[in-house]
């Protein structure tokens, strides 16, 4: 498919906003991408254009019966001026996971990569050149017939808008405290917990509202039948380094397989780091922080990259992480990632991609 550029005109550019006042996810670029689908014809008509409002049937069937799904990626500014991805194919390998969970129509991987690319290059004096920032990257599909019923629809709408952000947390690199929740449930095994589809997020909104509500940062969810085993941290994956051993909950059909998680697992694996993926559960950890084997805490996601914990509120105690200190591994990781992601460091998994 050919991507046609509707042009702005210069007057009708918006303003950038300072480096200092990115926030996250309250800026956003000129243009965006769309495309429509309909069952009878496939994917058609992808065009770059000025960013604007869509209209849509009340009876649109996202609004109703949530078909819905989303990504999340990043364009970064390198200190050579490059502007880079990073894992790109994975990220569209995943919504199309997602597309089919969802029974929602797959993408054309391939072609959608190209005109993103398309759309940061056309874009890439939105993409901030101060440490931390980025481009975000927020690919969506929407169910768009008018109809009531529950089935799938046969139109939707594919869009990608552009956001200059900075910092995922107010704390930035610096520690976060977070609130184990065993009231709500996020998500449980046969569910949808493992795509990144819009109800999974709405589904987490009170418990992150009581998290902030008490003085933390964000949720650690556990599972939905024990309340037991841990499962992840509001939107990142979670890791935990005991005695050495860097142990993460497995990928268990209720929890997303995040990309800096794969990330992780891949760098600590190949620097020597015995890592574990398997159920672990939340007395586990309390244990192990009282015994003083629980080194680190720390979250992986796009967002904010790698996130240390400095504590934990587990019904109603609050346990101290490393002295609510960044651990020398969150901190070699994060440096790894954004070495890589801004064209500085060696790329050994080939995951970074040039925009030319």
């Amino acid at each position: 498919m050919s991507v046609r550029i509707e042009k702005i005109a210069a007057g009708e550019l918006k303003a950038k906003p300072a480096g200092e006042n990115l926030g996250f996810g309250v800026h956003f670029t000129d243009y965006m991408l769309v495309m429509s689908y309909r069952a009878e014809t496939g994917w058609a008509e992808p065009v770059i254009k000025k960013y604007g409002d869509f209209s849509l049937d009340p009876a649109a069937m996202a609004l109703h019966y949530g078909q819905a799904i989303f990504e999340g990626l990043k364009a970064y500014r390198g200190k050579d001026g490059r502007i880079y991805l990073f894992r790109p194919t994975d990220n569209l390998r995943r919504m199309n996971d997602s597309a089919a969970r969802m029974c929602m129509p797959p993408m054309p991987a391939d072609e959608v990569l190209a005109a993103m690319k398309q759309l940061v290059a056309l874009e890439r004096d939105w993409v901030p050149g101060i440490d931390g920032a980025s481009l975000y990257i927020r690919p969506t599909m929407i169910a768009t017939e008018a109809a009531l019923g529950v089935r799938p629809a046969r139109e939707y709408l594919f869009f990608v808008i552009l956001s200059p952000v900075g910092a995922y947390y107010p704390e930035g690199f610096n520690p976060v405290k977070i609130y184990v929740t065993d009231n709500y449930v996020r998500a449980v095994k046969g569910g949808v917990g493992n795509v990144k589809t819009a109800g999974n997020y709405a589904a987490s909104i009170m418990a992150a509202l009581e998290a902030q509500g008490k003085g933390y940062t964000q949720v650690l969810w556990l599972d939905a039948i024990e309340r037991r085993y841990v499962e992840e941290i509001g939107t990142s994956n979670i890791f935990f380094l005991i005695n050495g051993e860097l142990v993460t909950p497995a990928l268990s059909g209720s929890i997303l397989p995040g990309i800096t998680r794969d990330s992780v697992i891949k760098l600590a694996r190949a620097w020597g780091i015995k890592v574990i993926e398997r159920p672990i559960a939340i007395d586990e950890v309390i244990a192990a922080l009282e015994g003083g084997a629980l080194q680190e805490i720390f979250a992986s996601g796009t967002a904010a990259v790698i996130s240390p914990v400095g504590a934990l509120n587990y019904k109603d105690r609050e346990y101290p992480v490393n002295g609510e200190m960044t651990g020398p591994l969150a901190q070699r990781l994060f440096d790894e990632l954004q070495g890589i992601q801004y064209g500085e460091g060696q790329d050994d998994f080939g995951w970074r991609v040039p925009i030319e």
